[in-house]
């Protein structure tokens, strides 16, 4: 069933279900934007190192 249908009743378990879900996509993509944002300045600052650089 989905919210848009006629029969869709919200109950303890659809709050509970959904406001699960989005807590967790919401920590997830946090993360993740996190992680492409360091990266990215990491990038623009020289820090991150080539392929082939430190690898003897």
């Amino acid at each position: 069933m989905f919210p848009f249908c006629f029969e869709w009743v919200w109950d303890v378990g659809h709050y509970l279900f959904f406001g699960a879900m989005w807590y967790a996509v919401i920590i997830i993509s946090l993360g993740m934007t996190y992680c492409v944002g360091k990266s990215l300045v990491d990038t623009l600052n020289g820090k991150g190192a080539g392929h082939g650089d430190g690898h003897h």
